[in-house]
């Protein structure tokens, strides 16, 4: 999926020197590395705004995310130096899937030095681009006598959040000195960003006096869209403040291209790739506060081998087990679409009192306080009475994380919310009763549940391919097994085969049903937990404003 990112920052640190004024901040954002065979590089940068610790940048940065893969992005910050070299004014780091399961797809980090830095996502939507260019006429000064105003304008997008419409900046353009009919460049202008593909979406022209101190001057505004805008080509719009006229607008040019030519050029995978337009994501259930929960269920049979030995799987030695790994590296990603990060663990296939049991509660509480609290309930597991037995069956498990997804969602619904659950099976062999399995997968298939097994070990797993290959005729494939050896470089490369079912599982539910995703979370300022600053080993080479470049560090791939 590809998301738009944006970003501001409140109380930034003057770093202009003494008697120099304000600094002029912009943002560097960088993508780090986050396995051997992806460097980091450089997105882009923002626009400089001059004479402010508080910018509010309108270049927007796209991004490539998928569930399971992790997309981590320092925002080095700067002060513009024109006669010397620039000034570093602090870095953050942010996770996007961190980003977009949070509350209003924003998040806030302090920047070492000072400062804070939010960030927002949103799902990219539309294709194409408009070619945009303007010309002021005869517009009304706001400069007094012997002087001339400088005009720019900024474009903004109209959104609808829930329970509120605002205005979203997009664009501003070139400033045009001393000029009451000022030519601007040409702009080419992104749909997705412009209006989100939607070319009778509200947009509003605000033309202002530019001040060097940053407190512009309205001159005039009018609102269109992108469909008013290409059929005013050659055309004239009146531009007014308070009611009355201030000007004219003359739309030089308004061309659309790539929009419809685009989507019908789309070859046979990206068709499939891609939903068609209109088509909900995960993208739009995850930025609805839709809530991913997870269930976890841990293998306890005796194949699995005495937990003292080195060597098997279930060994407690210094270092993470195979279990420990699969955990580690995948319940930390869907816990950010979670608010409260509480985790349920089950065990199968292990004796309590003489007797089998296939769906017992691991740890104090039947729910652990995200992975630290799995991970040490599981660890805990081998000082109870526990004797680990047999036989591998995951029906009772399925069907407890089933019950328990069905009362989380009609929860959820009954406070206006979306809930959606995950079962992760750990296990070290095949499953014992296919029969009772498949027809477990097929009573189950109704519930908002998904369920990825995950096999650790060197056992032959070839019988388990029936779990992808379970689907029936018109229902939902919601099962999926990945072999822990074959991904096992490293945590990124596990979680992506993992998880990489989960979006398209998630939206054949709702969709089935009639499910709409709800609107964006519109949340205030005050409303967003600001995060501690942390150290980020990168370096960049400023030294070509037109290609800046990473010089040293920009790793954020966590091993085992």
């Amino acid at each position: 999926m590809k998301l738009e990112l944006s970003l501001y920052a409140k109380d930034l640190k003057n770093v202009a020197g003494a008697f120099k004024g304000t600094s002029d901040p912009y943002a560097v954002v960088t993508q780090l590395s986050t396995n051997d065979s992806s460097p980091a590089k450089v997105l882009g940068k923002t626009e400089v705004i001059k004479n402010t610790l508080s910018p509010e940048w309108i270049k927007v940065f796209f991004l490539d995310y998928e569930l399971g893969t992790p997309v981590k992005i320092a925002i080095s910050l700067f002060d513009e130096v024109r006669k010397g070299d620039n000034k570093s004014m602090g870095a953050a780091m942010f996770d996007v899937g961190a980003l977009l399961g949070a509350r209003g797809c924003t998040k806030a980090k302090r920047v070492k030095g000072g400062g804070t830095l939010f960030a927002h996502v949103r799902k990219s939507v539309g294709q194409g681009v408009l070619r945009l260019k303007m010309q002021g006429v005869k517009l009304k000064n706001t400069e007094g006598f012997l002087r001339k105003s400088d005009p720019f304008y900024e474009l903004y997008r109209k959104i609808d959040s829930a329970g509120a419409a605002t205005w979203d900046n997009v664009y501003r353009s070139n400033v045009v000195m001393d000029d009451l009919s000022p030519n601007w460049k040409e702009a080419s202008l992104e749909l997705s960003v412009l209006c989100g593909g939607d070319k009778d979406l509200p947009i509003m022209v605000k033309v202002f006096d530019h001040e060097s101190k940053g407190d512009h001057v309205v001159m005039g505004q009018f609102e269109t869209t992108v469909n008013d805008l290409v059929a005013k080509s050659s055309g004239s719009i009146e531009l007014k403040k308070a009611g009355s006229r201030t000007g004219t607008i003359q739309v030089i040019k308004a061309e659309v291209s790539g929009s419809e030519e685009a989507i019908q050029q789309q070859d046979e995978f990206s068709r499939h790739a891609a939903p068609p337009p209109g088509v909900p994501t995960f993208a739009d259930y995850a930025s609805g506060g839709c809530e991913l929960n997870v269930v976890v269920a841990i293998d306890f049979t005796g194949s699995n081998g005495d937990p003292r030995i080195p060597g098997n799987l279930h060994y407690m030695g210094d270092g993470k087990n195979d279990y420990e790994k699969a955990i580690s590296a995948i319940v930390p990603i869907l816990e950010k679409y979670d608010s409260d990060k509480k985790v349920p663990c089950l065990g199968f296939g292990a004796k309590y009192d003489g007797e089998v049991r296939h769906a017992f509660q691991i740890g104090d509480s039947e729910e652990l306080d995200g992975t630290r609290g799995v991970l040490e309930a599981y660890r805990s597991v081998f000082r109870s009475q526990l004797i680990m037995s047999g036989p591998t069956v995951f029906v009772e498990v399925m069907q407890t994380a089933a019950a328990r997804a069905q009362s989380r969602l009609e929860a959820a619904q009954a406070q206006g919310k979306q809930s959606y659950t995950i079962l992760l099976i750990l296990t070290d062999g095949a499953v014992s009763d296919v029969a009772a399995t498949k027809a477990c997968l097929e009573e189950i298939n109704e519930t908002p549940l998904s369920v990825v097994i995950v096999g650790v070990g060197s056992a032959d797993f070839s019988s388990m391919q029936f779990l992808d290959d379970s689907q029936s005729l018109g229902e939902r494939d919601i099962a999926q097994f990945v072999e822990f050896n074959r991904h096992c470089r490293n945590p990124a490369d596990l979680s992506a085969a993992t998880l990489q079912e989960i979006p398209k599982q998630l939206v054949g539910f709702f969709q089935k049903r009639g499910i709409a995703p709800s609107d964006e979370e519109a949340i205030g300022e005050d409303e967003i937990v600001i995060e501690p600053e942390e150290e980020i080993d990168l370096s960049l080479d400023l030294s070509n404003d037109q290609e800046i470049v990473v010089s040293g560090g920009g790793s954020a791939s966590g091993g085992w």
